[in-house]
């Protein structure tokens, strides 16, 4: 069974077309994943206009937009990390405190200075010994 990155591999580094003369290639076709993949290569400066054009014509099936894919971006092993998202812990006290959801409390977070900040962790301090 493939895997979305074993396409995204395919593409980047080894160049084999998985879709054509593969066991079953209808099963290669719908296990192809344009949105992750896309996402995949826009983090590299040399392949985010070939995701754009994807982007751009997300009606075309996926052996198309494979084969494009896989014909245009030129060979060279890529590794990035994929940018995850970040707790704020201010921004859940400030959520928490003022009973608002995240985009009210990011506003709430750009009023209050510091000193206010601090105010509110001390208040909701609850004791006890900190790691």
């Amino acid at each position: 069974m493939t895997k979305p990155f074993d396409y995204i591999n395919s593409i980047t580094y080894d160049k084999n077309n998985m879709m054509r003369d593969s066991e079953n290639d209808t099963l290669a076709e719908k296990a192809y994943e344009p949105w992750l993949t896309n996402k995949a290569l826009s983090h590299y400066p040399d392949t985010i206009l070939h995701a754009n054009l994807m982007n751009c014509n997300y009606h075309l099936d996926n052996r198309p937009q494979y084969e494009f894919l896989i014909n245009s971006v030129r060979r060279k092993k890529r590794f990035q990390k994929w940018a995850k998202k970040t707790e704020d812990k201010d921004l859940q006290l400030i959520c928490e405190v003022y009973g608002c959801n995240v985009t009210v409390g990011k506003q709430y977070l750009s009023l209050l200075s510091n000193e206010q900040l601090n105010i509110i962790k001390k208040e909701k301090e609850t004791g006890g010994l900190k790691k």
